[in-house]
């Protein structure tokens, strides 16, 4: 690519995915970031984080991908909605700092998780970086809202040892409204998980008065049955510690006053 990428390797590792990141890669033109989402050869991170135990089996290294289609309403990492909130960096970079941790991931039955932001909207650049790590015999895992599923062939599916499925709300209308988005391709792929036997973990975040009661939990619980390849839900409890990036990023927060569970 015709566009030297400035790389700060300190500055990419976050102590926490809380952390506020805003405009990574401002300078960059927007044929740069067209011909990365094409090519895969560059993707845009808004940091990456060591050490979690929450983000799949064992411990991990986790990359968090910038840009995101969706707008849900509890959202605690909005600086991860815009792509150019992230930093250019290379491929090859991105699996060099992977292989520093290969030897301990393998030690504490741990991996690599991509998580975001939505990383299937830099679907070139996920399949590349899957590839990699598996290349490395690390165990990869996908951290989606299932929206851009088909932009990954069966194939490319073959890379991702776990899909870990966020899970909204049932209702269309009440998806809609927490989101900004359709349901439908969510629970297409989660059916097209199930038929080639990938294992998910769906991930449900518990919103008091949102998505708490009886009409939106027992169906999602009914269809994550249904598919028999779900290992384990994790009900996430909301949370305010993303409400001070809405402040300082001039967003309408309507949550204010909605407390913890």
């Amino acid at each position: 690519m015709s566009v030297e990428v400035p790389i700060h390797p300190d500055s990419l590792e976050a102590q926490s995915p809380f952390e506020l990141r805003v405009g990574q890669s401002g300078g960059v033109p927007e044929s740069f970031v067209k011909k990365a989402l094409e090519t895969g050869d560059v993707g845009f991170l808004h940091s990456f984080t060591t050490g979690s135990a929450v983000d799949g089996p064992g411990i991990r290294v986790v990359a968090w991908t910038a840009g995101c289609h969706w707008r849900c309403l509890y959202c605690h990492n909005p600086d991860t909605w815009s792509m150019i909130n992230g930093m250019a960096v290379p491929l090859e970079h991105a699996v060099e700092e992977l292989s520093k941790y290969r030897g301990g991931l393998k030690v504490m039955s741990g991996g690599f998780t991509l998580s975001g932001g939505e990383p299937l909207m830099q679907d070139r650049f996920a399949v590349k970086l899957f590839t990699a790590a598996k290349a490395m015999s690390i165990h990869t895992a996908l951290d989606t809202n299932g929206h851009y599923g088909d932009r990954l062939s069966d194939a490319e599916l073959e890379k991702i040892d776990l899909v870990l499925l966020d899970m909204k709300a049932w209702d269309p209308e009440r998806h809609r409204h927490l989101t900004g988005k359709d349901v439908g391709p969510t629970l297409d792929f989660a059916r097209r998980l199930a038929a080639r036997r990938k294992p998910i973990w769906l991930r449900f975040v518990l919103v008091p008065g949102l998505t708490d009661d009886k009409e939106n939990v027992a169906p999602i619980a009914k269809f994550a049955a249904s598919l028999r390849v779900v290992e384990r839900v994790d009900v996430l409890p909301f949370h305010q510690m993303g409400r001070f990036k809405w402040e300082k990023l001039g967003l309408s927060y309507t949550l204010q006053h909605t407390k913890p569970p």
